[in-house]
């Protein structure tokens, strides 16, 4: 009888030292991204990295994977929606065809400075997109900035509507896009962001269009010679978890995961604010002549893509789209 006791005492000692072993293993996790590690994108993602860890106790610790290391936008994307790579910070657009209101973001023109972006990115339309994320797998954690979106070339100056006519461009792979440059009179080539230095190095293409800090941490200033502001778009990124890594934290883990990337999204926009105060003139220091549009030619660009929004209103949702308007005209309004 006595031994009896001793070997269930012994087992549920056992089985009392397995579980409080289990409850402090740490969680582990990768976090992927396209940009360079000087990008602020990728200091951004440092501090969240280290303040995941600080607000978990360091039950949730994680590594940030720079430089697409773990494969293109849309490869890591799949990776997150199955499961197999934990958390992913960049554009949505590889979503599009499964999320329509992410195509918002490619339309030409809404915005006219970053207050109305970031204003935005905390609102209401955009927590709608993540919660069509939910459904094929992937928990949305917040968005934050990539900027504004100018055109580069090797050709010549961009500073009227007609100077873009006949320019090969790379453009994203994505219909809102193409349809826009193709509008204005380009000759707009879909690829991926990769190919896109040797491209321009080899002549295969006139140039592309991107955020300025992008362009700089990407090395655009070595083979491109004019820089348009045209601030025609702005590209936005948001950092999401695999629901699978996602629904496996703790409540309490949850909470300090948010709070992490809460405040690595304050950082990454800071710092890209920064960046596009100072990287101008580190782009005419390489050689790169950047010109501003003057209004009246802008305002000639503005009105010649209006037919593109009006063709994709339907595509992404006249509802969605009229609410997402509603909401960059309430901070004009405020003003």
């Amino acid at each position: 009888m006595r031994k009896s006791m001793l070997k269930k005492i012994a087992v549920a000692v056992a089985f009392g030292f397995l579980a409080g072993s289990s409850a402090f293993a740490a969680v582990t996790g990768r976090v992927g991204h396209a940009m360079p590690e000087d990008h602020p994108q990728a200091k951004a993602m440092n501090k969240f990295v280290e303040l995941a860890a600080k607000y978990t106790n360091n039950n949730v610790q994680l590594k940030a994977f720079h430089s697409a290391t773990l494969g293109s936008d849309e490869k890591m994307l799949q990776a997150v929606q199955a499961g197999t790579q934990e958390l992913y910070i960049g554009t949505l657009a590889p979503f599009s065809a499964k999320v329509k209101e992410v195509q918002v973001w490619d339309l030409p023109f809404l915005f006219a400075n970053t207050k109305e972006v970031y204003t935005v990115l905390d609102g209401a339309a955009c927590k709608k997109i993540f919660e069509k994320l939910e459904p094929i797998g992937v928990h949305g954690l917040m968005w934050t900035g990539m900027g504004f979106r100018n055109l580069s070339n090797s050709k010549r100056p961009v500073t009227k509507l007609e100077d873009i006519n006949g320019l090969k461009v790379r453009v994203m792979a994505n219909p809102v896009a193409l349809e826009t440059w193709k509008t204005l009179g380009a000759n707009a080539v879909p690829m991926a962001f990769a190919e896109v230095f040797t491209a321009l190095e080899i002549k295969a293409i006139d140039g592309q269009e991107n955020p300025l800090v992008h362009m700089y941490s990407n090395k655009m200033q070595e083979v491109q010679k004019y820089i348009s502001l045209s601030n025609h778009v702005y590209t936005p990124v948001a950092l999401v978890a695999s629901k699978k890594f996602w629904d496996g934290l703790s409540a309490a883990d949850k909470q300090g995961v948010q709070k992490a990337a809460d405040e690595a999204r304050l950082v990454q926009r800071q710092l890209l604010d920064e960046g596009d105060r100072d990287v101008i003139k580190k782009f005419g220091d390489a050689g790169v002549k950047v010109d501003a549009i003057p209004p009246a030619e802008l305002t000639k660009i503005q009105e010649k893509v209006k037919p593109v929004i009006a063709k994709f209103a339907p595509q992404i949702g006249e509802e969605f789209l009229k609410e997402f308007q509603a909401e960059i005209e309430k901070v004009r309004a405020a003003k």
